[in-house]
């Protein structure tokens, strides 16, 4: 029976190799839960990145994602996903930073970099210097803050929507409006005091002419 997984290679050797390649550049290395991480000096990524793609055959860049520790100096992390299809193997490449530090940008190694960053950028707030759009990619270009970080309000701080009156789109404070909303707390199968909607049907006679549901104990066998 096939495993419900792909199947890649062994880590084996790889974080003695990265560690022969990238010498000071890199900061650490583990092998966790089946993954291989490596720690990169933020000002190094850039040549740390391109001796993996060139020298150990980490071809394509598939996601470049961001964390946020809001207790750390460095608060963010910026994490590249790395894949080999010569090695059938990934690895994932971490970088430290906060919200003044830009980490350099490696648009020059990978094109599809310009996106992954500028996401990274919109949603938690890192900077990266060399890349040429860095532009909001996922929210409105007036939207305040960085949805993603942990100290950013669940319910944001600005609403967006179209105003019938001003036949526009406005921008307001957030309300949340709890009109159509009672909390009495009650068992649901204690049952309400009240009349709920819907229970006015079952207080309406049958008209003339329907049938009757026969009982159990009517029913011929």
């Amino acid at each position: 029976m096939s495993a419900p997984y792909p199947r890649y290679a062994s880590n084996d050797g790889v974080i003695a190799e990265a560690e022969r390649l990238l010498g000071t550049r890199l900061n650490g290395a583990s092998d966790k839960v089946g993954e291989v991480r490596l720690d990169v000096a933020r000002a190094e990524i850039v040549g740390a990145l391109q001796a993996l793609r060139d020298d150990m055959g980490y071809q394509q860049l598939m996601e470049i994602a961001g964390v946020d520790y809001p207790d750390r100096p460095e608060r963010f992390e910026v994490v590249y996903c790395l894949l080999s299809l010569t090695r059938n193997h990934r690895i994932r490449v971490h970088v430290a930073t906060d919200e003044a530090n830009p980490v350099p940008s490696v648009t020059s190694l990978w094109p599809n970099a310009g996106w992954l960053e500028r996401e990274v950028y919109d949603l938690l707030g890192v900077l990266f210097d060399g890349n040429p759009d860095l532009r909001r990619i996922l929210t409105d270009y007036g939207f305040s803050g960085h949805p993603l970080r942990k100290d950013f309000p669940l319910t944001g701080f600005v609403e967006m929507r179209y105003s019938e009156d001003e036949k526009r789109v406005v921008y307001g404070p957030v309300k949340l409006a709890q009109d159509m909303r009672n909390f009495d707390f009650l068992s649901p199968w204690e049952g309400a005091e009240y009349q709920l909607p819907g229970d006015e049907k079952a207080r309406v006679p049958e008209s003339p002419g329907a049938q009757t549901p026969l009982k159990a104990d009517e029913i011929k066998r």
